[in-house]
């Protein structure tokens, strides 16, 4: 499997979860105006987005499909709105009007834009931690120079200590 769509899917996992907690929690505040949910509601309800998330980050989908998006946003919505409507004191129960139903349509556009961003700043920070990862451990550049056998300054002290030499250089024998 692509590290890249593990990656994503966790992401989007843990960003649909959280998302459907937050916007259970906001529209149960807005719609009942009353008391926020109790320690036990609030409990279940994290164990409920928490169970969305991972199934959300379980499945693998390898482009931008949004009709998954949506569908998982929908469903997480649904458990959380369910979640506190059976284990808060909600004032409406479990019934959805007309102004609900648009609400949780309005959220669930607004959540899968913010799904989507939250995948794209994931990978441009990934991808711009990488080069730097790559940056600082890259090993460092020794200059080390070419070799080469040809000599820089010719000796001129060993062709004067031949030329005045006692014996002079050597040659072929005289003939006398």
């Amino acid at each position: 499997m692509n590290s890249r769509v593990e990656v994503l899917a966790r992401v989007r996992g843990a960003t649909v979860g959280s998302l459907s907690g937050a916007v259970s929690i906001a529209a149960h505040g807005i719609a009942g105006g009353g008391m926020p949910p109790g320690e036990a509601a609030v409990v279940l309800l994290l164990a409920a987005c928490a169970a969305v998330g991972a199934a959300v980050a379980s499945i693998r989908v390898s482009d931008r499909d949004w009709p998954f998006l949506i569908a998982a946003l929908t469903a997480g919505q649904l458990i959380g709105h369910a979640t506190l409507g059976l284990a808060g004191d909600h004032a409406h129960g479990l019934g959805l009007s007309s102004p609900m139903i648009t609400a949780h349509v309005a959220a669930i556009a607004i959540s899968a834009g913010l799904v989507r961003g939250t995948e794209r700043a994931c990978l441009r920070a990934l991808a711009a931690l990488t080069r730097i990862i790559l940056t600082v451990l890259a090993p460092l550049r020794v200059d080390t120079g070419t070799w080469s056998a040809t000599p820089v300054s010719r000796a001129k002290l060993s062709l004067w200590l031949l030329v005045g030499a006692a014996a002079g250089t050597r040659g072929p024998p005289a003939f006398v």
